[in-house]
């Protein structure tokens, strides 16, 4: 399904997340795959009640055979080599989210997307905030109609006691991955 596919994986800080994302990045590993860890600096150096960051990143080595990026300068010649056929982000956390919508770019996630989005190649986000519904709204919005940009489907984790909280659906990646390479949104969006 993925055989010959160059993937980049960025994981982000919504570490709550991590334990239901590193089995669809193997799921994609196994579909043939060539995947490129990506670590924001919040997963690459911190250590959680969800885990310490040394072993997230063991983690990652042990499931894609490859030493995750972790700086901008690791992650800039995906623009101007086209290292990649799809920039998966997920967990993609509100921060993120937001800078991606407003086109800030101090990290090593942001600059993975904005080299990937400047040769018009898909970027595949799987949101997990707690604010999707509030402060981030609006850039989820920017974000819904921005070309080049697919989600994996999500829904309200928890609407009664985390209504502004967007979780996508991560067993859906996979299949979100593969129409998003062919330029499609997997629907319906919201679930």
């Amino acid at each position: 399904m993925f055989v010959g596919k160059k993937i980049g994986f960025a994981l982000t800080g919504s570490f709550c997340t991590l334990a239901k994302v590193i089995p669809q990045l193997r799921k994609l590993k196994d579909a043939g795959a060539e995947i490129f860890p990506i670590l924001s600096p919040a997963v690459a150096q911190l250590d959680t009640r969800f885990g310490k960051a040394a072993a997230w990143r063991e983690e990652i080595m042990q499931a894609t055979g490859k030493t995750p990026w972790q700086t901008i300068a690791e992650v800039e010649p995906i623009g101007p080599r086209g290292l990649l056929d799809l920039l998966i982000i997920a967990p993609c956390t509100g921060n993120t989210l937001a800078k991606l919508a407003l086109g800030i770019t101090d990290s090593t996630v942001l600059m993975a997307a904005k080299a990937q989005l400047r040769n018009r190649k898909p970027v595949l986000l799987a949101i997990s905030t707690n604010d999707a519904l509030g402060a981030n709204a609006s850039q989820l919005g920017k974000l819904l109609n921005r070309p080049n940009i697919y989600f994996v489907p999500f829904s309200q984790d928890d609407p009664v006691q985390k209504s502004d909280s967007l979780v996508s659906k991560m067993d859906l990646l996979l299949e979100s991955a593969q129409l998003a390479l062919s330029g499609q949104q997997l629907q319906p969006v919201l679930r």
